[in-house]
């Protein structure tokens, strides 16, 4: 098990650790898009090679798992994410990002409630590119998620959201049996995603 995947299990039972009087535990999946802001070197946009990253990951596919608990007011959960994408068939980066989330509620109906809240965590950034070596980083996370969610029968519901991150995560670029050339850096990412929720 990776530093990433037991971050998240302590993380997830820390949640629940500060949410024990609440009522209901939830457990739940997203899917959605997201694009990242990629910051290159001066260095890596002087050399000769000059590598594309700004387009690797752009309005790309991305899934995640997540627990936690709701509250009258909220709710507080855990996050683990996943994106990856390659560009021209060569450049490719993934990010995995490890966030814990707090949503205050603002309920329109008995069944629909806007969210709106904070988010902190990690990011690990993969350098996987053709034709260089790979590297890979862990960063922070910082950002904010607003949405609406409709409960859907007694134990399910679905959700619609944005979110918007900040992170410091950078990787060295490297062609294969040469020194650096640069480095990369995710500065923002934006992703608009879908989810579906089951309470027990």
């Amino acid at each position: 098990m990776n530093k990433l995947h037991t971050l998240a299990l302590a993380t997830t039972l820390g949640i629940f650790s500060l949410t024990a009087s609440a009522a209901e535990n939830f457990a739940g999946a997203t899917w959605g898009k997201t694009s990242v802001n990629i910051d290159r070197s001066s260095s890596l946009k002087q050399s000769a090679a000059n590598p594309d990253f700004d387009n690797v990951i752009h309005k790309s596919g991305t899934w995640g798992i997540r627990a936690g608990q709701n509250t009258e007011q909220g709710r507080y959960y855990a996050t683990y994410e996943n994106v990856s994408d390659n560009y021209a068939n060569t450049y490719k980066l993934r990010q995995q990002n490890l966030i814990g989330s707090y949503d205050a509620f603002l309920p329109l109906t008995d069944s629909t409630r806007l969210f709106g809240g904070g988010s902190l965590g990690l990011t690990k950034l993969e350098q996987e590119s053709k034709g260089y070596s790979r590297d890979s980083d862990i960063g922070y996370l910082v950002g904010l998620q607003a949405g609406i969610l409709q409960d859907v029968g007694d134990n399910a519901s679905v959700e619609a959201g944005y979110r918007y991150l900040r992170s410091n995560a950078g990787t060295e670029v490297s062609p294969h049996g040469e020194r650096k050339i640069g480095s990369i850096d995710v500065h923002s990412s934006k992703q608009l995603y879908l989810g579906v929720n089951y309470r027990f």
